[in-house]
């Protein structure tokens, strides 16, 4: 079977999952097992007077209560979030002022105060989920409630409560860009296009939620954690900060994931809480959350506030950006990384000579926002080309044209944007052709006149985007040809749905020329995972195929030494090709298994230095950013007596570079497009003025249904960038990053007739019903 680098092979995975076998974060458990319960606040921001636990401590069953008081006794750190506020190659913020990007901490149990809805308190263990959940209603907490502070325009005003009595609400404000000039750019503008919007606030919604194991081996003194996240390297290192106990103290163990999209990448509470629990009972200790937990506490993404215009000379060229981008981070500093990637890319794939734009971030009594699958792309992507349909419809100008007029051609790569940040190569003008090619936009005026005839309003939009990717820049690779004619392959990467047991044994059987089937991919245990950065940014492909390949390389070059041993040649004589050491111009050859067992093997006759296993380790740090780009159609139709929308039909062209398994890109772009979709249209997570979550359950959180979407047509480009090995850029992400401005240029496509410039997400039936009444009434 032909399986190597750019064949579509059924995945490898599939028949572990559909046949049951997969093990999930809640399928592990273990003899003697107790369970937790979180105690958590019904207030978004109140002041923890005191903490009642003894009648809870008196119920049947229970084992502990523990309090932030027993963490602050045990010596257990703030969560240490990754909280940089940029590095390079990114775009680094500072503040304006000089004075330090601070991170306002996150505790596993506050003793001060809760500053969002679903804040743990305390934590119940007990013999059964029954006895912790009913014991976690026994304890006692007196709260002094504050006001809240959901939205952030609100909360960067001067008389705005403070969460923190030690830190501001607005953790960065930065700028980017050259205001002068672009001043001067807009003030000879022959057209400037404004646009005032809000990205809704969404949440990953993974199909398992969250659940943990913790595991304390006194006679070890070892902890060890079963939990699924983004990376079990990185939740090793955070566990042991919180602990304050040495790395090798800890091992994490993750096998199937049960959904993440970026939701599960930071570190949570109750991960730390069942580990701690464990050493304090003496018991392994198992956390479950149930749905409407879930959503209060999974990390958000999205919400971001946006003031942006365009200035365009008199024949549609791009002359400069400028921007307000106001990210609202919640609670807690989890991540700046959707504010940081969101400035470094807000001009896109367009010639913007120039560009202006602030930066902040601001604190909020919500559950904190981190990066949700593309973070911060998604976004600005949808402001610039919200921008340029705006423009188009307020000026005169043909969108499609004004987009062909001012995307970057390939002649002018490598190109650096007006914030800095310097793109690798592209054909951007001509995925856009192919998208609305196979989206057919020479058809749409016949079916928009058919649709006119059913008195429906039929729209079309287009979205053109680019991505950088870039991500945690260690990665690791430990590759050992085993003498039983199998291949295992350690990688830092861990897969939460993106194939890795399949497209990672597709390069390496190429590059090692053994069988697909006999390759290992081993990511799950930080017992022999020694280190790497998960899966988030795209950056698994990318990073995990330089490390493989370089180990794939030095066990090529170590068994050329056995083998010329074998052969009794020289080294210079031995070739290697389809998994087999030969003599030159010879017949003479020898397998790779064969040359690793008698690598293995202790023949006495074997030179020391070449003695032992036929392995190799490749250990790299590469700061090098990625940028997959691509271009979709949307196709909607609306019934303008109730607003009801219909999803007829959606085209995506990605470059993704190499593309090593076709049909697992295709499945990632269905995948992001239905986030992307889903956010455009349905998914919200609201809050109202107290800091209560109003969409905590299914019956509140609209999510993308199958009925509800139209079969995707998805196309693949393969320009090969010249960044890595492999010529790859990342797949993961683009259908949810062109996703937003497709189908909200679609729609108000679709109500143009009636005045419509622009609609705001989630794009509801009520929505749209009042875009039309409103603009009947004028």
């Amino acid at each position: 079977m032909n399986a190597g680098i750019g064949t579509t092979v059924r995945r490898k995975e599939d028949l572990r999952l559909v046949t049951g076998r997969g093990c999930y974060s809640d399928d592990f458990n273990f003899p003697n097992q107790a369970y937790g319960a979180a105690v958590r606040s019904p207030h978004a921001h109140a002041l923890i007077r005191g903490i009642d636990v003894a009648a809870a401590r008196a119920m049947p069953g229970v084992l502990a209560v523990l309090t932030g008081a027993d963490a602050l006794a045990d010596g257990l750190a703030r969560i240490p979030h990754l909280t940089a506020a940029g590095t390079p190659p990114d775009i680094v913020l500072t503040n304006r002022d000089g004075a330090p990007v601070p991170a306002a901490p996150h505790y596993v149990l506050p003793t001060d105060r809760v500053r969002h809805v679903g804040t743990a308190v305390a934590f119940v263990i007990a013999e059964t989920v029954a006895q912790a959940k009913d014991a976690a209603e026994k304890v006692i907490v007196d709260y002094e409630p504050l006001p809240a502070l959901t939205d952030a325009k609100a909360a960067v005003e001067k008389e705005a409560p403070r969460l923190y009595n030690d830190l501001p609400n607005i953790m960065i404000d930065a700028e980017i860009g050259d205001a002068a000039a672009t001043d001067a750019a807009f003030s000879r503008a022959a057209h400037v296009t404004r646009l005032d919007t809000w990205i809704n606030r969404v949440t990953g919604v993974p199909m398992e939620p969250r659940a943990a194991v913790g595991v304390y081996d006194a006679a070890a003194g070892r902890y060890t954690l079963y939990a699924g996240s983004g990376g079990i390297v990185r939740q090793k290192k955070e566990i042991a900060a919180i602990l304050g106990v040495p790395f090798d103290n800890v091992r994490v163990i993750a096998h199937e994931i049960g959904g993440n999209f970026g939701t599960r990448n930071s570190f949570f509470p109750e991960f730390a809480l069942v580990v701690w629990g464990s050493r304090r009972v003496g018991r392994p200790v198992k956390w479950t959350a149930d749905r409407s937990e879930a959503f209060v506490t999974d990390y958000m993404g999205r919400d971001l506030t946006v003031s942006a215009e365009l200035a365009l000379d008199a024949q549609g060229r791009f002359l400069a950006l400028r921007s307000s981008n106001l990210s609202n981070v919640g609670a807690h500093s989890g991540s700046y990384v959707p504010l940081v990637k969101g400035v470094g890319l807000a001009t896109s794939g367009y010639r913007i000579p120039t560009s202006y734009l602030q930066a902040r971030a601001v604190l909020s009594t919500t559950m904190c926002t981190t990066p949700y699958r593309s973070a911060g792309r998604p976004e600005v992507i949808y402001v610039i080309e919200r921008l340029i349909d705006k423009a188009a419809q307020e000026h005169g100008f043909d969108r499609v044209n004004l987009r062909r007029k001012n995307l970057i051609p390939p002649s002018a790569f490598p190109y650096k944007n007006a914030q800095g940040i310097t793109y690798d190569n592209g054909t951007y003008r001509a995925v856009m052709d192919r998208a609305m090619e196979l989206g057919d936009w020479q058809g749409f005026k016949k079916r928009r006149a058919e649709a006119k005839k059913r008195k429906r309003l039929r729209g079309i939009g287009l979205c053109c985007y680019l991505e950088t990717t870039g991500g945690y820049p260690r990665e690791r690779a430990d590759i050992t040809v085993q003498p039983r004619g199998k291949v295992d392959v350690v990688v830092g990467t861990l897969s939460s749905g993106q194939s890795h047991e399949t497209t990672f044994a597709q390069c390496v059987a190429e590059w090692l020329g053994v069988p697909f089937d006999d390759i290992n991919v081993i990511e799950s245990d930080t017992d022999i995972v020694k280190e790497g950065g998960g899966s988030h940014s795209a950056r698994s492909m990318r990073l995990a195929g330089i490390v493989m390949g370089n180990a794939s390389d030095a066990i090529i070059e170590k068994g050329k030494k056995v083998a010329a041993h074998l052969l009794e040649t020289a080294e210079d004589d031995i070739g290697f090709a389809a998994g087999r050491f030969t003599v030159k111009g010879t017949d003479r050859s020898v397998g790779i298994f064969d040359v690793a067992a008698a690598a293995a093997g202790g023949n006495a006759a074997m030179p020391e230095d070449l003695r032992g296993p036929l392995a190799a380790t490749a250990d790299e740090t590469i700061k090098q950013l990625g940028f997959p780009y691509g271009a979709h159609v949307c196709e909607v139709e609306i019934d303008p007596q109730t607003g009801a929308l219909e999803l007829k039909r959606y085209t995506a062209v990605d470059d993704v570079g190499r593309a090593i398994n076709p049909m697992i890109v295709h499945g990632q772009t269905h995948g992001g497009a239905a986030q992307g979709i889903g956010q455009a249209l349905w998914e919200l997570c609201a809050y109202d003025e107290q800091g209560q979550l109003l969409s905590a359950s299914f019956m509140d959180y609209a999510m993308p249904r199958a009925d509800l979407l139209p079969s995707f047509t998805t196309d693949i480009s393969e320009v090969l960038t010249p960044t890595n090995r492999l010529g790859v850029r990342g797949a993961g992400e683009g259908g949810t990053t062109g996703a937003l401005g497709a189908v909200v240029n679609a729609v108000v496509d679709a109500l143009a007739e009636f005045g419509v410039t622009h609609i705001e997400m989630p794009v509801t039936p009520e929505k749209i019903w009042r875009a039309i009444n409103a603009a009947e009434k004028k």
